[in-house]
Order: structure tokens, then sequence, then C-alpha cells
């Protein structure tokens, strides 16, 4: 469990810096360039994930069951997840009315995958990773709000074009990974089973 909670610390510590330490971040950018920020930022968030992959998978070999959630849990979970890969794809297609309505669909994505991932797991490694994610998500999200009102930040409105392609992309995105990728990757068919 100690790999994964100093992955864990890297990792969302990395990704919360605009969160807690904004302004040591613009004086950390202006002395280190844009380039040695990106550069520094994305070896502590690589050396991070990997410690999370690494202690994730220890973790799971010794599991600490804390409660058996309900089957249905599960089914909500995967509902959540297509959602979620539905706002994450809302984070890069362009002029899509959800963006333009939620303005940080990525975390909000974040939000519900960890969410719904503490509901249909129950072993202590689940609870510390997906717990660690769905509190990093909540400050993250408010943060982001907070600079928005203090900025002004107007976002550009959607079109139902941009739309269809991020709900489209996004669930396709889900379909390949739930029913491939997270069998093949995690070692869990999160819907019973592969096709």
């Amino acid at each position: 469990m100690t790999v994964l909670i100093l992955g864990l610390v890297l990792f969302l510590g990395a990704h919360s810096v605009r969160i807690f330490a904004d302004g040591w971040r613009t004086r950390t950018i202006a002395s280190l360039g844009d380039k040695g920020w990106k550069a520094a930022y994305s070896v502590v968030s690589l050396i991070g994930f990997g410690l999370i992959v690494w202690g994730y998978g220890l973790a799971r070999q010794q599991p600490v069951v804390v409660w058996s959630p309900p089957v249905m849990m599960k089914h909500l979970n995967s509902l959540f997840t297509l959602v979620a890969f539905v706002f994450l794809a809302a984070a890069y297609v362009p002029r899509n009315q959800i963006r333009a309505k939620l303005h940080h669909p990525m975390v909000l994505g974040v939000k519900l995958w960890a969410f719904g991932h503490l509901l249909a797991t129950g072993k202590l490694a689940d609870m510390v990773l997906f717990g660690a994610f769905l509190l990093w998500a909540v400050l993250d999200f408010r943060a982001a709000r907070q600079r928005d009102r203090a900025l002004g930040t107007v976002y550009a409105p959607g079109t139902l074009a941009g739309t269809l392609i991020a709900v489209v992309v996004g669930a396709v995105a889900w379909a390949v990974f739930a029913f491939w990728l997270h069998a093949a990757w995690i070692g869990v068919a999160p819907l019973g089973r592969t096709l």
C-alpha cells in the first residue's frame, strides 16, 4: 500500500499545484520556462503514475476486503464510466455543448469514474485509489471554477455537431475499454465477459 500511496502523492500532487500553489507555479514557470516546467511536471507525473500502477498491483495480491458491493453497483459504475468517457471526449472535441455548459468536463469525468468505482469495489486499495482521485477531482473542479470567475472566462457556445462527435467518440472509447482493454490491462472484465 505504501507504493500506491507514494504514487498518488506524486501524481495527484503534481496535478494539484494549481489548486494549492498557483502563485508558486507561475513563478516556477517564469524561472524554468514553459518547456522546463512541462518537462519537470511530466517526469513527476509519469513516476507517480508508474508507482500507482505498481502499487495497486501489489496491493491486489493481498486484498483487504472492506465491504462487498451489490451487483447493481457494478452496473451503475458502468453507466457512470460511460458518461465519464463522454465527458473526457468533450474536453477535447471543439465546440461541443457539453464543454460549453460544464466548462471542465474532464474533471467531472474523473469524479464520475472515481465515484462509480468506489461504489462498485470494496477492497482497501480500491478505496484509497478511487477515493484519492475523487477528492482531487472535487478540489480541482472547485479551484478551476474559481479561476474562471476571477478571470471572467467565457466558453465558446457548442454546436450540435460537436456535441454528437463528443458523445460518439466517448461511447466508442468506453466500449473498447469496457469490453477489451479493461480486462487485458487490469485483469477485470467490468461487464462480466469480454467479446
